[in-house]
Formats: C-alpha cells, structure tokens, sequence
C-alpha cells in the first residue's frame, strides 16, 4: 500500500488537470472550476487513496467526468480554444513576422481541428500528445483497453491530418 500525500502527489498535477479540462470545456474559467471540483472530490476520497492504483490516473478520470459534465451542461461545443488564451506560437521566429504569423495561423488550424474531433479522440491525444502520458496511463484514466487508446489516437491524428493538409490546399 503505497502512502499518498496531498500536497506532493496530487497538487502537481493541477496544470495538467486544467488542461485536460481546458480541452474539454474550451473555456477557461469552466476548465477552473472543474479543477476546483476535482480537487476537492479527491480529498473528500482521502480515505480510500490506500485503495487506488494510480492516483495520477484517478484525478484524470475525476477531472475528465467532470468537464464532460460542464461541456454538455454549457453546451458550448462551438467555442474555440483561441478565446481560452491557449499557448503562444513560438517567438523564435520573432525577427520574421511573415513566418511568425504563418505559424501563428498553423497553431489555430490544428486547435481548431482538434475541437472538432469527437470528445474520445480529443482526450485521448490531449492526454498523449500534448501531456505526454503512456498508453497505459491513459487507459487506467479513460477505462478502456490500451488499444483502444491507440485506436483512438491513430484515427484522431488521422483526421486532423487530412483535414489541415486540405485546409491548406484548399483554405477554410
């Protein structure tokens, strides 16, 4: 039975949880309040954390119910993240505005594809691409099989693959 601290094994994990639930509800001050909630259903749980495998795994899957609770309550599917404030294209290229802004214009394309894919798919790269967690974890946190995650993966970069390569051919 592994001993799980609040403060060191469950704070951390906030930036992460605020953008799984980011990604979700696409609103910024939603993905607040559904970390908040999260937070608070995994302390009221505090007893039971002896019991959990994975504690990283269970605030995912607490924080990913949650946001799909607000999104359908919200019904704000058709927000894009670009109102949310989401990352900044990379300012290295700061001393070439024309590529600057290409790249600016590539970054909200793939955001705005990502939006659209179906809620699994969505998750589940958020979780493997831009969180970087394993097959294994993400399984554990969306309880399904370790291929379906690689399913859903495979087919989520898929879409939006074909879809900015047409976006880009034949614009929006």
């Amino acid at each position: 039975m592994k001993t799980v601290s609040f403060r060191n094994d469950v704070l951390p994990l906030k930036n992460e949880l605020f953008r799984l639930a980011l990604r979700i509800t696409l609103n910024k001050a939603e993905a607040e309040d559904v970390v908040q909630e999260t937070m608070v259903k995994v302390w009221n749980r505090r007893d039971s954390w002896g019991e959990i495998d994975s504690i990283e795994a269970f605030c995912i899957a607490v924080c990913r119910n949650l946001a799909l609770d607000k999104a359908k309550r919200m019904d704000n599917n058709n927000r894009s993240l670009d109102d949310a404030g989401g990352d900044e294209p990379d300012s290295s290229y700061a001393s070439d505005p024309e590529r600057q802004a290409v790249l600016a214009d590539s970054v909200g394309i793939v955001r705005r594809l990502m939006d659209s894919l179906p809620e699994k798919q969505r998750t589940v790269m958020q979780l493997r691409d831009i969180e970087g967690k394993s097959y294994k974890d993400i399984a554990a946190a969306l309880a399904i099989s370790q291929e379906q995650v690689k399913v859903s993966l495979y087919r989520a970069r898929q879409a939006v693959k074909q879809k900015f390569i047409e976006t880009e051919r034949y614009g929006l």
